[in-house]
């Protein structure tokens, strides 16, 4: 059976990456298909594929600054071969499952969410507060309408659907008319463990730097409760929000997995700022036996326990986010039940669900559409 394997691009190991590192694992002779590659910038197991990228991989600065082309990634997806292949997995949270399938074959998409700033999230990437009034109304906003629409028409080219949460699964039945099968993305909660050493008295955000995150609200709650804030990730909004952080704020940028988990250890509480589809950073932090801070909404409803594993704020305002702050300083918080909770997101529980919903996919005759 030929496989090919598409990921919307490849330029660095974030929750997404992790998913599509075990589905190359589990389909080791599989062809992998994306729209940008940058060398080096994921994992051996993705990287041993062949792999091919899009001709948008020729354009200048195509693979960090990929999003500048965002108005041809439909072309650019579309003009894959994928003929001759028996089985397609998509790992989509932008175009990936738009491909084109040849007649015959059955295309299995792992959604890591519907495009966000097509649909839902159009002002928190392009409102007039981003980007200015007349290019948000004018420019990205046809841009994006256009996009919506042609995300929607292609949802048919899926015979199955797999969500990465229920919130997810919820947002493709809205945007699709599709209903999609649920199984949580893989925690490596064998590497991500509590540690002896007791919590130092700072919080943490572990996240990419970029608009929907709303870590720009979390700098100024921190600030508010006069405490020390330490973040790990890197973006295009790093330079934004540096300017609006104050001494208290520590910017790590990019770090290992090893010092990541020494990150969580070490804190006295993980934020989650901004709404998550599913949210694999607050499920390591309980892994390592440390409570979350996080919106209450998206995938933070099915990962954080209020008052047991963390803390659930439910506005998106500085006072909510403060309050939540106090409230957690004053839980007692039991290490071992908080990883306890973790565990139930495993590697392990992960694959099995992939095992089991892959096998029914292609034992299923064909033509079948779910």
């Amino acid at each position: 059976m030929r496989v090919a394997l598409v990921h919307d691009w490849l330029t660095g190991m974030r929750g997404g990456e992790k998913v599509f590192e075990l589905l190359c694992d589990r389909f080791p002779d599989a062809d992998v298909f994306t729209l940008f590659h940058r060398p080096g910038a994921v994992s051996a197991p993705i990287e041993r594929h062949r792999i091919t990228t899009s001709w948008l991989q020729q354009f200048p600065g195509a693979s960090r600054h990929y999003r500048r082309y965002l108005p041809l990634f439909p072309s650019a997806i579309e003009r894959f071969d994928l003929r001759g292949y028996d089985f397609i997995v998509s790992s989509s949270h932008c175009v990936a499952k738009s491909v084109i399938p040849a007649s015959g074959t059955r295309h299995l998409c792992y959604c890591h969410s519907p495009m966000r700033y097509a649909w839902d999230q159009f002002e928190a990437y392009f409102g007039a507060d981003r980007v200015g009034a007349v290019r948000s109304r004018f420019v990205y906003r046809p841009i994006m309408t256009r996009l919506a629409k042609w995300d929607a028409r292609t949802a048919t080219r899926v015979h199955r659907f797999i969500a990465n949460s229920r919130h997810v699964a919820g947002r493709i039945a809205r945007y699709y008319n599709r209903r999609a099968s649920v199984v949580y993305p893989p925690v490596d909660t064998a590497f991500y463990r509590p540690a002896a050493a007791a919590p130092e008295n700072h919080f943490l955000i572990v996240s990419a730097l970029v608009p929907y995150k709303r870590i720009d609200l979390a700098i100024e709650a921190c600030r508010r409760a006069g405490a020390r804030l330490r973040i790990v990730g890197d973006g295009p909004e790093r330079q934004r929000l540096e300017r609006l952080a104050g001494a208290d704020v520590t910017f790590l940028g990019a770090v290992s997995d090893e010092t990541i988990r020494d990150e969580y250890r070490r804190a006295q509480a993980v934020i989650l700022p901004g709404e998550e589809d599913f949210g694999i950073v607050p499920v390591e932090a309980q892994a390592c036996g440390r409570p979350v801070v996080a919106y209450g909404r998206g995938g933070a409803l099915e990962t954080v326990v209020d008052g047991d594993t963390g803390v659930l704020f439910q506005e998106l305002t500085l006072e909510s986010i403060s309050a939540a702050l106090n409230r957690v300083s004053a839980l007692r918080i039991d290490a071992g039940r908080v990883r306890a909770h973790a565990e139930q997101f495993s590697r392990e529980q992960h694959m099995q669900r992939m095992r089991e919903t892959i096998d029914e996919t292609l034992a299923a005759p064909a033509g079948t559409v779910w």
